[in-house]
């Protein structure tokens, strides 16, 4: 981005932004609730862990790497040619076509006979959703303004804390009354149905049009090639993917294990899951985008920094919650220090995707969102669920009964890593906005 570019930017960041119209709020909505469809399916190895584990008989290490490495595989890298083609097509008709795929996979996984079946089934939820996240923050910002974005963004990231919940609600209850395998096949049917409502209630808007640089976008289509070297040329937006990514590695090796570690370890039921850590993941996930999103766009009008100090200071105030929640010796005493860990645990996203769609060119959003994605994914995702399930197979040696509980205690130095890594990001933030005004004179 130009010097021009970013003192414009700058400028914007000062004014007062426009109120957004209910088209773009019917928008929102109809994006966050395919997100959610979107996170439920991603959700449901986690939450249905045990009967799943039970059924295939696999490893924790197995599962670990079914909702980590191999999913992200998938869902990282196909996310880059998809994230092009949105930048250059019809984000919407992207967007539709990916629930529909990632919707059948699901279905899919509900008849798998073996191991290698479900795996392959989820591999193909990967796939599909690969396409979800990334348009959904393009169409985004062509509904909203910059100085509203990080609150509709906090919103649209509502959907993980919506669908996780919802999963554990319904895939749980489901599975209780029936088998882990019907969860699949019946919220996967409902993700085919929504994804037809998509292109009506959430139309392609005009890129650029609230940045007045519509007619620059259409007429200037960016080249794959230069999008991906803009990004990884630009030293903050490359550390605010790898920052996420550390943040992330805690989250996710944190979630998908969570329900797991509870029913294992702690000794709650399945009927016990489908109520009260449904409630934990509502309250600790959507409360942290709500909150987020909304400091973001107040503390972010007079200083850029506030992007990566929002997510650090969160993650401090984590450290503690967490060591408590592993510790607690019942699940009851366990949720209440989970819930404040999930509420600090997420401020990051709604951060880091608002500083990534304001800093690139409306025609490089979906580009450069899937590329934070791949990063992020690709080291929280991939690696971080991964880690806890071989790390549970080591303990399991020395320590059979509480095998997961040491994997987990293993994740706390991580958080000093991200908390690094997002203060090393709010220097950079801050030497950026300085070089900008020294060039501005």
């Amino acid at each position: 981005m130009s010097s021009a570019q970013t003192t414009e930017g700058a400028a914007r960041l000062q004014s007062a932004p426009a109120a957004p119209g209910s088209r773009a709020w019917i928008a929102l909505g109809m994006l966050c609730f395919v997100y959610v469809l979107n996170f439920l399916s991603r959700q449901l190895p986690a939450i249905l862990a045990k009967p799943i584990q039970d059924s295939l008989h696999v490893s924790d290490g197995k599962l670990g790497l079914v909702g980590g490495l191999y999913f992200a595989l998938f869902y990282c890298f196909i996310s880059i040619p998809v994230g092009w083609i949105a930048d250059r097509s019809n984000r919407s008709i992207v967007l539709t076509v990916a629930c529909a795929i990632w919707s059948t996979a699901t279905m899919c996984c509900g008849i798998a006979a073996s191991y290698p079946q479900f795996v392959a089934a989820y591999m193909t939820v990967g796939f599909g959703e690969a396409g979800g996240v990334p348009p959904s923050y393009s169409i985004i910002s062509d509904y909203f303004p910059t100085g509203r974005r990080g609150t509709a963004l906090g919103l649209f990231n509502l959907g993980p804390a919506i669908g996780a919940t919802l999963g554990i609600a319904f895939g749980a209850a489901i599975a209780a009354a029936f088998s882990w395998r019907y969860a699949f096949l019946i919220l996967g049917g409902a993700g085919l149905f929504v994804s037809l409502g998509v292109p009506l209630l959430a139309p392609e808007p005009r890129r650029g049009a609230l940045d007045g640089i519509a007619g620059h976008v259409a007429s200037n289509k960016t080249r794959f090639w230069q999008s991906l070297v803009m990004f990884f040329s630009r030293p903050s937006l490359t550390l605010a993917a790898v920052a996420s990514g550390a943040n992330q590695f805690i989250t996710y090796g944190l979630v998908n294990f969570a329900v797991l570690f509870l029913m294992r370890e702690k000794g709650m039921a399945l009927k016990q899951v489908a109520i009260w850590y449904a409630l934990v993941v509502l309250i600790g996930v959507g409360g942290a985008m709500f909150v987020s999103g909304r400091l973001i766009d107040r503390f972010t009008r007079s200083s850029k920094q506030a992007y990566a100090l929002v997510p650090a200071a969160s993650l401090v105030f984590a450290i503690p919650f967490y060591l408590l929640f592993v510790w607690a010796p019942s699940w009851h005493l366990a949720l209440l220090f989970l819930v404040c860990t999930m509420f600090l645990n997420y401020f990051y996203l709604s951060s880091m995707v608002t500083l990534v769609q304001e800093e690139v060119r409306p025609d490089q959003r979906v580009m450069s969102g899937a590329l934070l994605l791949l990063v992020m994914n690709f080291i929280g995702l991939g690696l971080g669920p991964t880690y806890v399930g071989a790390a549970s197979d080591f303990f399991h040696a020395t320590h059979p009964g509480h095998s997961l509980q040491m994997a987990l205690y293993t994740l706390a130095p991580f958080y000093v890593v991200a908390i690094l890594l997002f203060l090393v990001l709010a220097r950079m933030l801050f030497n950026e906005r300085r070089a900008a005004e020294v060039r501005s004179q």
